[in-house]
């Protein structure tokens, strides 16, 4: 069985300062054996950490459409932010991308979805994140959960890591998968590992958005 960390964030992303080696490091202290780099909008950490590790690293793309956040792995194209969900969803079919839907009914971010948005691409998607570990209020995971049994949805979970200590606080256990393909193929079989974070975290991310605007101001 795989460790498998679904969801984080690297310098690449706006809110973030952790550099891919580090993330990499941390992976292998902690035994991860498979992790998705998940950047707001790009995929050049992903690209990055591939190019040193490529048989751990699997490139994704956290996308922000016009309805709520899409995440994304084995992604080969960058898929830019702002597109409908449906021509998000069409360009990721194209590259054969698999496709969950990050932290769905987290009202205290951005990039939450209404159901009844949700609902409409429901037969477009492989999954939906049951379980974030940057969730503040435990009910939002919840709902996400009782989503995903309603609807006899595959789900995965993620730590949204945006600092080191972070990565590994939500995992999922899976059977040896290569590529999106794969990763359908055993995706139900997976046995998550969760914990929440702290809410404190989100300061971290507020401070690394501050302190690249204001670099880019000097």
């Amino acid at each position: 069985m795989l460790r498998c960390e679904f969801h984080s964030h690297t310098v690449y992303s706006k809110d973030s300062l952790t550099q891919p080696e580090k993330i990499l490091a941390a992976c292998q202290r902690k035994g991860i054996q498979r992790i998705a780099i998940t950047d707001h909008n790009t995929i050049q950490g992903g690209l990055h950490a591939r190019s040193l590790d490529p048989e751990h690293v699997i490139v994704g793309e956290e996308i922000m459409t016009t309805q709520g956040e899409l995440l994304a792995f084995f992604v080969e194209e960058e898929i830019p932010h702002g597109l409908s969900p449906q021509e998000t969803i069409q360009r990721l079919r194209g590259q054969e991308a698999f496709i969950s839907v990050s932290h769905p009914f987290d009202r205290m971010r951005k990039g939450a979805w209404k159901e009844a948005d949700l609902l409409e691409i429901l037969p477009l998607i492989d999954a939906i994140e049951i379980f974030n570990s940057r969730c503040i209020s435990p009910e939002s995971n919840r709902l996400a959960q009782d989503f995903a049994r309603q609807h006899d949805l595959a789900s995965t979970v993620g730590s949204d890591a945006h600092v080191i200590f972070e990565i590994g606080r939500a995992t999922m256990l899976l059977p040896e998968f290569h590529d999106a393909q794969g990763l359908q193929a055993v995706i139900r079989q997976g046995e998550p590992r969760v914990s929440l974070s702290s809410p404190w975290v989100h300061l971290t991310s507020r401070y690394a958005s501050w302190y690249k605007k204001l670099k880019s101001r000097r």
